[in-house]
């Protein structure tokens, strides 16, 4: 049987949709598993506007029926003052009948950011990403120096997650060591959830 990894990111720039995209690459390196993409809709500052049900471009919007339905989540998006955006958040805090129902419980789980900035707050970023998994019961499924690119990364790369640094995608692109981190914490978590599941 085919597992799910659902990868849920927030993307206004560009960059974690990038990231996201080489993650799933890495859950299907994996056999047996395949990779499910999902967005958020952006928060409007008007509280009367309303976002359409399909975006125009990309991914679906994410739903409640997409986390029950996933064996695994990779939870991704831009660092915002040192934390998730609000669209992310919005749609985690509207996650309450999962977490009463324990619908994530033992389900592995990890975490991606990018910042425009070296000190930008990704790691404080993924530590709070984490902190509702916790909620959830989710296993959090980090990057082990044994990923021997977190020794040598000068761009993005934590043991919390993958990380990418830049300010420009088109004059900054991915670096070979994000690139790798990517994959390895796509096949990081297809593999757990192959290994709970046996």
């Amino acid at each position: 049987m085919t597992q799910e990894i659902l990868i849920l990111f927030y993307s206004p720039g560009g960059t974690t949709a990038e990231m996201a995209n080489i993650i799933a690459r890495g859950v299907e390196e994996v056999d047996g598993v395949q990779a499910r993409l999902r967005t958020v809709p952006p928060v409007s500052p008007t509280s009367e506007q309303t976002t359409a049900n399909i975006p125009e471009a990309g991914p679906l919007y994410a739903s409640l029926d997409d986390l029950v339905e996933c064996d695994g989540l990779i939870l991704g998006c831009p660092t915002h003052f040192g934390n998730m955006p609000a669209a992310m958040k919005f749609f985690i805090d509207n996650t309450s009948a999962l977490w009463m129902g324990g619908k994530l419980a033992g389900k592995p789980a990890a975490v991606f950011s990018a910042s425009s900035s070296m000190h930008g707050g990704q790691e404080s970023t993924l530590l709070t990403m984490m902190l509702p998994l916790l909620h959830h019961g989710m296993l959090i499924v980090g990057l082990p120096y044994t990923e021997t690119e977190l020794f040598n990364t000068k761009t993005g790369g934590s043991p919390y997650g993958a990380t990418r640094l830049t300010d420009d995608l088109e004059a900054t692109p991915l670096s070979a060591d994000e690139h790798k981190l990517c994959l390895a914490i796509g096949r990081r978590v297809a593999s757990t959830a192959k290994k709970l599941s046996q």
